[in-house]
C-alpha cells in the first residue's frame, strides 16, 4: 500500500510564516515550502511601504538570503522571521 506516502509531509506543500517588525507588528504569509523567500520579502516590503534593501530578514538570528526556501532552512509551521531596519548613516534627503 502506498497510502503512507501522503503522511510523509503532513503539513502539505504550504507553510504559514510570521514576519515580525521591530515595532511589534506581525504580518502572516502562506507560501510553498519550495518558494524562494524573496517572494515573501517583497510582499512584506510592499505591504509596509519600505524599500527591500532597507530591511534585514533574520531567522534564528541568521540573516536570510532571497534565494533560500523554507524547506532549505527547515522552517516549521508558524515560524517567525524578524524584519529589522538597517541602521544606516545619514538621512533620507527629503
Amino acid at each position: 500500500m502506498s497510502a503512507n506516502d501522503v503522511d510523509k509531509k503532513p503539513a502539505g506543500e504550504h507553510i504559514n510564516l510570521k514576519v515580525k517588525g521591530q515595532d511589534g507588528t506581525e504580518v502572516f504569509f502562506k507560501i510553498k515550502r519550495s518558494t524562494q523567500l524573496k517572494k515573501l520579502m517583497n510582499a512584506y516590503c510592499d505591504r509596509q511601504s519600505v524599500e527591500i534593501n532597507s530591511i534585514a530578514f533574520l531567522f534564528d538570528g541568521r540573516r536570510l538570503r532571497a534565494e533560500q526556501t523554507p524547506d532549505e532552512l527547515e522552517m516549521e509551521e508558524g515560524d517567525e522571521i524578524d524584519a529589522m531596519l538597517h541602521q544606516t548613516g545619514g538621512g533620507f534627503g527629503f
